[in-house]
């Protein structure tokens, strides 16, 4: 009888440890710890690629250089690849007037990017609609 009690106590610990494990791994942060170049865009005319955007992140927070500026923000990732980034801030450095229209679509896509992808070493946001809107490459360490 206690040989049994034992067992399914056992047969209880690893079932728990498990079911505590595949929560944990659901909730790691995909984007914690990663570095991307923005590549394209579907905005504007400007070629991101002649300038230097660029989007780190940490388990709650999207930072960078937005083509003259550094910048920060909050962002939230949800279920279904949901994808939210909060108020911007930013240094108020001004540039060429090229440079000040990228960074300004980049802000504004980035602020209405809806979902995510994380395909080939490709980072993809999408907006409202499902259309892609800022595409990164994983930045080189």
């Amino acid at each position: 009888m206690r040989k049994n009690l034992y067992s399914i106590l056992a047969v209880f610990l690893i079932c728990t440890s498990l079911f505590v494990l595949a929560g944990c791994s659901a909730n790691q942060n995909p984007l914690t710890g990663t570095e991307w170049n923005l590549s394209g865009w579907s905005l504007s005319s400007l070629n991101p690629l002649d300038f230097t955007i660029t989007a780190k992140f940490t388990k709650e927070e999207i930072s960078g250089n937005s083509g003259i500026n550094n910048y920060s923000g909050i962002y939230k990732l949800g279920s279904n690849d949901a994808f939210t980034v909060g108020q911007i801030s930013g240094t108020l450095m001004a540039g060429p007037e090229p440079a000040m229209r990228a960074e300004g679509a980049y802000l504004t896509l980035l602020g209405q990017a809806n979902s995510y992808k994380v395909v080939d070493g490709k980072l993809i946001l999408y907006d409202e609609g499902g259309n892609e809107s800022l595409i990164f490459d994983e930045a080189t360490k």
